[in-house]
């Protein structure tokens, strides 16, 4: 008998991981698949004990580098990720700042050089199914952006990956969330309203049933403390917060060979 599926999830920055795919993580560590993250940057540029943002003068992005890597740990153990690789690429900081100039920025590191690294993770855990953001890097940071390059070249030097799934907001059910939370009397915070980080529904090829680790999934994002932009889903109302988080939507957006069987399971017919 075959032991589970790898599952792979490759992320740019300390606490992606608790935001994209949470759900997915959780639930195949749950059913003993081996979980496995990849993630590109230390995050030194994220916010620092003084809450400075690392444009900000003063900012101290070594203290803020060994800061998230423990916070990193300690939400990967949340979520039951069996390994953790971080690459130690600079953060490049957000689209526009001068950090993008810096040649040790993960936004300007060689692609076949990345790849090739990622792709000899791919097969010494023999990962089966691949977990990353869009092309936009879902909401167009730089270093998802890049995240998204290096992942399908990768998969391209892989014998071992069968399918790359993208973590995804489909357009039509984000409108009905909004409806929902309007009937309960709950506000949405403004980055949910952003259009700009919708996809179409129909690219949907996967719809995750995540109900049963909304609290993990919490737990995680709790873990990166330091970084206060995400207090508002920290501090969210339990009920949105599961209107939210209880169910997970991937894009299929490459497979080695005919699939089906995802419609509601990541590792469905491999």
């Amino acid at each position: 008998m075959s032991s589970p599926a790898t599952l792979v999830c490759v992320h740019a920055h300390p606490d992606d991981e608790a935001f994209f795919g949470a759900g997915a993580s959780a639930h195949y560590a749950a059913l003993d698949h081996r979980v496995v993250l990849i993630t590109c940057t230390s995050g030194q540029l994220g916010f620092d004990a003084q809450g400075r943002s690392g444009d900000m003068e003063g900012h101290d992005a070594r203290q803020t580098k060994a800061t998230r890597a423990s916070e990193l740990q300690r939400s990967a153990q949340t979520l039951g990720f069996a390994r953790v690789v971080t690459l130690g690429y600079d953060d490049s900081g957000m689209m526009g700042w001068p950090q993008n100039k810096n040649p040790d920025a993960f936004m300007n590191a060689n692609v076949d050089a990345v790849a090739r690294t990622i792709a000899s993770i791919f097969d010494e855990e023999d990962a089966r199914v691949v977990v990353t953001y869009d092309e936009n890097g879902f909401y167009g940071h730089p270093d998802h952006i890049h995240a998204n390059v290096v992942t399908r070249r990768a998969i391209e030097l892989s014998s071992s990956v069968e399918r790359l799934y993208y973590s995804v907001v489909p357009e039509g059910i984000m409108s009905s969330l909004i409806e929902q939370a309007k009937d309960l009397g709950l506000s949405m915070p403004a980055w949910v309203l952003d259009a700009s980080t919708h996809v179409a529904d129909d690219v949907v090829a996967t719809t995750l049933d995540a109900r049963d680790y909304v609290r993990i999934k919490h737990d995680a994002m709790a873990a990166h403390a330091t970084q206060i932009d995400n207090e508002d889903l920290v501090e969210m109302n339990d009920d949105l917060f599961s209107l939210l988080f209880s169910t997970e939507y991937y894009q299929r957006a490459w497979s080695r060979h005919d699939t089906g069987g995802d419609e509601t399971d990541l590792m469905g017919e491999l």
